[in-house]
């Protein structure tokens, strides 16, 4: 099976209103202001999904920063889903910031079937994702309904992109020790984040923690597929395009190609993903299945 846990689908009307969206929501503004980034449909995303073998796609939301684009923009994701129940998995989207609103909105989410939250973006949102008195809320919400929550990342050195932000791997290790039974996905391969569990207290604090590869080509080396899975486990790295930015055969060419063993390959590109949003419900918080016992020996458009 293969699932593709980081893909992007919008309301037609974002593509053809562009302007006015660019006026209305500052995440909008930094992701989408280059009139090239493309904003894509569910219909498209299904026509990609069967022409590179992908059998489900967790239908990730942006991070708006108004609660309105938030509730906009999940009402089209939870009705794909709802329309395709075997090809898509809804993730909705909050801004924290909303409070109430924000909680209320996960619920009814949940409500109509939605299994995570996300994708969140602190920077354009407004608000530290380490704060705990600001994410206890949306967390205890999260939790509540059973749902993971996936977060933005980005690296604290390197290149600049539209969107590079704050949520570093130090605070996203602030998130996690705060919420440590929260079963959280870390975009982009959290940052750098899995580079820090060759420390024993990093590693143990990741036990409720996977990463995606969403625009992987554009961030890194091929080379951080091994890099990765030798230092947390390939069964905390789950296949993420980024779609639309990244063409899904493109991510699944690197999975494919990297010296991953066959078994391990099958974890990246669905049985992570599968195991993730399939076997866990509410109540459930701690995953031992995704808790490793000790270590191994051994430009332009933005990521969002």
């Amino acid at each position: 099976m293969r699932i593709d846990a980081h893909a992007h689908v919008f309301p037609p009307s974002l593509a053809a209103k562009r302007g006015h969206y660019l006026s209305r929501d500052l995440t909008y503004r930094t992701l989408y202001a280059n009139p090239d980034a493309p904003l894509s449909t569910a219909e498209a995303l299904l026509e990609s999904m069967d022409r590179c073998d992908i059998d489900r796609a967790f239908l990730v939301n942006i991070g708006w920063a108004t609660h309105d684009l938030c509730r906009e923009t999940n009402e089209y994701i939870l009705d794909a889903a709802r329309r395709h129940p075997d090809r898509f998995v809804a993730f909705c989207s909050v801004n924290p910031v909303a409070g109430r609103q924000a909680v209320e909105e996960i619920e009814r989410c949940a409500a109509a079937g939605a299994r995570g939250i996300g994708e969140l973006h602190p920077d354009s949102q407004g608000y530290d994702l380490g704060d705990r008195q600001m994410m206890a809320p949306i967390v205890d919400a999260a939790s509540r309904a059973g749902m993971v929550i996936l977060t933005h990342a980005s690296e604290p050195v390197g290149h600049l992109y539209p969107g590079k932000g704050q949520v570093t791997p130090r605070v996203l290790y602030r998130f996690v020790t705060n919420f440590p039974d929260q079963p959280l996905i870390c975009a982009h391969w959290g940052g750098g984040l899995p580079f820090y569990a060759l420390m024993p207290e990093v590693r143990r604090a990741l036990k409720n923690v996977a990463f995606d590869t969403a625009a992987s080509p554009f961030l890194y080396d091929p080379d951080i597929f091994e890099a990765v899975a030798g230092l947390v486990g390939p069964e905390k790295i789950l296949f993420g395009s980024d779609f639309p930015l990244i063409k899904q055969e493109r991510l699944i060419e690197q999975v494919e190609e990297s010296n991953l063993s066959a078994e391990a390959k099958e974890l990246v590109l669905g049985g992570n993903a599968a195991r993730l949003v399939d076997t866990w419900r509410p109540g459930d918080y701690h995953r031992p299945d995704l808790k490793r016992a000790s270590p191994r020996p051994e430009e332009g458009i933005a990521p969002t």
